[in-house]
């Protein structure tokens, strides 16, 4: 069995509360888990005490039997020195589409026409 440290939602349309759960991978979101360690409520700001809230020992112990935490979790356990998360980098997400790419090269091209004939 896969255990995942992942939130769950809750709360009302537009009004995101999440529950940091450790679960099995297969069941649903917001489904069946095993246990609830802490809580998440992005609506309150950011210096707030109580807006991450998170058993610490009780992560430790699932960390420690084998548990895996979601990418947002991880960053939460990361910003608590229980876990390493490994910074990511798409040097490819910035590069224009080949489209664009095109139009780039058309319009340098004519740039460059245009510049000639007033040599």
């Amino acid at each position: 069995m896969s255990l995942k440290i992942r939130l769950a939602r809750g709360g009302a349309k537009k009004r995101p509360y999440y529950r940091i759960v450790v679960a099995d991978s297969r069941s649903p979101r917001d489904g069946r888990f095993i246990e609830k360690i802490g809580t998440f409520d992005p609506l309150k700001p950011k210096d707030a005490a109580d807006r991450f809230v998170l058993d610490v020992e009780k992560a430790k112990a699932w960390l420690a039997k084998g548990a895996q935490p979601t990418d947002r979790v991880a960053r939460f356990l990361d910003s608590l020195d229980l876990v390493k998360r490994a910074a990511r980098n798409n040097p490819e997400k910035a590069v224009p589409g080949k489209k664009a790419q095109e139009r780039a090269a058309a319009a340098a091209k004519a740039a460059e026409a245009a510049e000639a004939p007033a040599e």
